[in-house]
């Protein structure tokens, strides 16, 4: 039997990454029995079955994985995102953010389009609170070098809203990959839906990036389950006042003694990051905002 790894699904079939060269393959049917589908960046056992081609009977165990962009095992959550045209909402990223945290994944914010805007806001927001940041333009090139140094030795998968310029920073990376980009329309301000599978990329120094299509296309639906009193430690600026309130069970919203809003107030807690931090208790207090099938697991 011969092991590999998933680079890429497309109609049906997956491309396996094996000693043997790149292998065709269709999975067995069990895994449709069974709800669980091969993904993206599974590590797989196969048997080949003629030149080129082969059947996935067997899926190693996950680090994690995702159902929306389809794909497993991944280290680092790679959000790209715009100050202009289109402008990312921080809320987006704070979403990403829990979404990496509850798969034991990094998250690694590149703010991108440098060439229009400096980013600064959104650069400040990230930076303070923790998360590595990087600002980049994938017009010029101009912080690639500095991307390229986070991503090196790791798996990612490259998320955010359509026309940011995910598939373009790829391009930077890996220019003979040559994936397909899009302008963005001047007066919606958002992109085109250029990606429509995901695919990973060898970048070299054992470094993997996926293109994943963008949040328009799938609205977000990465969502895990999540109860709102689990909420508030995947805010890793929350950590050092986490255990200091007044009260025990504290949400951290309007109640008296709460070491976390004591800290917003006084400047030591970001307040764009603490408004999604309430935005999302608010989903989370209404389940089916965070319901997920995970059959597909």
């Amino acid at each position: 039997m011969t092991e590999g790894r998933i680079m890429k699904a497309l109609s049906g079939f997956y491309y396996v990454q094996t000693e043997k060269g790149l292998i065709e393959c269709k999975a067995r049917g069990r895994f449709r029995l069974d709800g669980t589908s091969p993904l993206v960046g599974d590590r797989v056992r196969l048997s080949l079955e003629s030149a080129g081609k082969g059947r996935i009977d067997q899926v190693e165990p996950r680090r994690n994985w995702f159902v929306r962009p389809a794909v497993a095992n991944v280290d680092a959550l790679v959000f790209v995102a715009a100050a202009v045209n289109p402008v990312t909402d921080p809320f987006l990223i704070d979403r990403v953010s829990v979404i990496a945290s509850l798969s034991d994944c990094e998250l690694i914010v590149c703010v991108n389009k440098s060439d229009l805007n400096s980013g600064d806001t959104l650069c400040g927001i990230f930076r303070r609170a923790g998360f590595p940041v990087v600002l980049t333009s994938a017009e010029n090139g101009e912080g690639v070098d500095a991307l390229r140094a986070l991503l090196r030795g790791k798996t990612c998968a490259f998320t955010g809203n359509s026309g940011v310029g995910k598939s373009s920073l790829l391009n930077r990376l890996l220019p003979e990959a040559k994936i397909e980009t899009a302008e963005v329309s001047q007066k919606l301000g958002r992109g085109r839906h250029t990606t429509r599978h995901v695919e990973l990329y060898a970048l070299g120094d054992d470094t993997y990036a996926a293109d994943t299509p963008g949040f328009a296309s799938f609205d977000l639906e990465m969502m895990q389950t999540i109860s709102k009193e689990e909420l508030a430690p995947l805010f890793p600026d929350f950590e050092p006042w986490l255990g200091s309130c007044r009260f025990q069970d504290c949400a951290h919203l309007q109640e008296p003694g709460c070491a976390v809003t004591a800290a917003v107030s006084r400047g030591e807690i970001g307040e764009s990051r603490y408004r999604s931090y309430v935005r999302l208790y608010e989903l989370c207090s209404q389940h089916a905002f965070w319901e997920k099938s995970t059959k597909n697991g």
